[in-house]
């Protein structure tokens, strides 16, 4: 547990399985350079549950070592015993193969026993599994 501006913020870890299709072409694709997904995550560990979410992907057309990603994913879980559901956001960003990613909890978008819930995410990707470290606040029971 950590203490930032008087919150106590607590973590949770696990992995998440991710499915990630492309979603059919609209009269905003471009064949390539910009691209849509659809998104399907089950998480085990700390955060017990699945996901779905919609992801904007834009790459660089030259250098393929450069590109950005948004998401908003909605989570249905588990949370050390507490049930509900909340929303993430995603920014990722790649910059000649330097990555810098944000995913954080949408205000108020916690339902259930994770209203009020705050908080970010890392994600971390090793030997092709996904790993999250889930920093978040509640409010007491």
């Amino acid at each position: 547990m950590s203490l930032i501006l008087g919150l106590a913020f607590v973590m949770a870890t696990g992995t998440f399985d991710v499915t990630i299709k492309p979603a059919p072409a609209d009269d905003h694709a471009d064949g390539g350079a910009i691209g849509r997904m659809t998104v399907d995550k089950v998480y085990h560990g700390d955060l017990e549950g699945t996901a779905v979410a919609q992801m904007l992907t834009g790459m660089s057309p030259s250098e393929k070592t450069s590109g950005v990603y948004v998401a908003v994913e909605r989570v249905t879980a588990t949370l050390k015993g507490r049930k509900g559901t909340f929303i993430l956001h995603h920014t990722g960003v790649m910059d000649r193969g330097a990555t810098n990613l944000r995913v954080t909890v949408v205000p108020d978008s916690g339902t259930g026993e994770l209203t009020g819930i705050s908080g970010t995410m890392a994600i971390d990707i090793k030997d092709g599994r996904h790993f999250y470290t889930f920093e978040y606040t509640l409010p007491s029971k």
